[in-house]
């Protein structure tokens, strides 16, 4: 099978610059990488065909040699190098990100990351609000001091792994590493737990927290606390609070604005009224000048949500709905007959505008 050509595979133009294509080369290694994609062979031959692609594209020797000769440029016999002569892909992916995917040694990090889930109102999210929480957070056993063994009693190097947590394997040309699986990724060996926290070095705490969320925040929103995650020697894990807005049994959600619809009856629109409109604030007074039609928009500046993030707040828009009574008394049905025929059809503007266009549409 022929090879593709490398500014295709990396989806990129053949005037790209050195960062563009690294950016493409990172976003095609994130989504094929063997680790993402396990017993997927089809991802794993994209993933050697971008890293390939990458290799040549980034250096710029090789990739003007590619621009001249083609994929000629690193058969054997070739004007440049061979084709095997990339240099090993951990390497590449090292230098684009860190040692996530490289299969080298892992730094030592501090305690995990940890997520609660907290529920607000639509009023607590628009105007913000300051949250007593709950969070369980394993924190070092006590009796052991964190170290998983019974006070007095010796902790070993995991023969397996030496103490690194995590062993190194081949898949294909990839080198990549798994947690180990003697010591379940802890790099020590525990002969007489800790009676305590039986050898997990950790104990659940439950830790009240006081947590401020700022006005404007959005339904999906995450809140990160620094440091107060899992506790840790090696420094605490930080706390994702995923935000959960609750439905308002009035108000709607566009951006900054907030949409109300209000119901006025039938002489309100024809003769005008002021109505008591609900906001944030409280009710105000909104005047509807006489002939509103139904399905009308007036907008309350100023009196939305507060820009998350920014300065000013969005506005209120109001909708008028005309509401039309479901059943009439015998007076006033003879009444609003009465009324039709002394309306007649000049005040209907709409509606004749309406007629006339239906007229001819069927004349034509």
């Amino acid at each position: 099978m022929s090879k593709r050509d490398y500014y295709v595979i990396l989806e990129v133009s053949r005037t790209a610059g050195g960062d563009e294509i690294k950016q493409a080369y990172r976003a095609l290694a994130m989504k094929y990488h063997p680790d993402r994609n396990p017993d997927n062979p089809a991802a794993e031959d994209s993933f050697k065909e971008a890293s390939e692609a990458y290799a040549v594209l980034s250096d710029p020797d090789r990739r003007k040699q590619y621009d001249r000769f083609g994929h000629a440029a690193f058969e054997t016999g070739g004007p440049g190098f061979e084709a095997g002569d990339f240099g090993a892909v951990s390497d590449i992916l090292e230098g684009l990100f860190g040692e996530v995917f490289s299969g080298g040694r892992r730094k030592r990090r501090g305690g995990r990351d940890l997520t609660f889930d907290l529920e607000i109102s639509f009023v607590e999210a628009a105007l913000g609000v300051d949250k007593k929480i709950d969070v369980n957070r394993p924190a070092p056993c006590a009796t052991c001091s964190g170290n998983g063994a019974k006070p007095g009693t010796p902790v070993h190097t995991c023969n397996v792994c030496q103490g690194r947590a995590q062993v190194k394997y081949q898949r294909g040309l990839f080198a990549a590493a798994r947690p180990c699986h003697a010591c379940r990724g802890t790099g020590k060996k525990i002969p007489t737990p800790c009676d305590t926290c039986k050898g997990t070095g950790s104990k659940l705490r439950s830790e009240p927290m006081n947590v401020k969320i700022p006005a404007g925040v959005q339904d999906g929103a995450v809140r990160t606390v620094r440091g107060a995650g899992e506790a840790n020697p090696g420094g605490n894990g930080d706390l994702h609070i995923n935000v959960k807005v609750t439905d308002h049994s009035l108000f709607q959600r566009e951006g900054a604005d907030i949409l109300v619809s209000i119901p006025i009856s039938f002489p309100q629109a024809v003769l005008g009224a002021s109505i008591d409109v609900p906001t944030l604030d409280g009710k105000v007074l909104m005047k509807v000048p006489p002939g509103t039609q139904s399905g009308k928009i007036f907008r309350l500046r100023g009196k939305g949500i507060p820009v998350y993030g920014g300065y000013g707040k969005g506005d209120q828009l109001v909708t008028v709905v005309v509401e039309v009574p479901q059943e009439v008394s015998r007076r006033q049905r003879k009444l609003i007959t009465e009324l039709a025929q002394e309306i007649g059809d000049d005040t209907h503007p709409q509606q004749a505008s309406f007629l006339k266009k239906l007229r001819g549409l069927f004349d034509a």
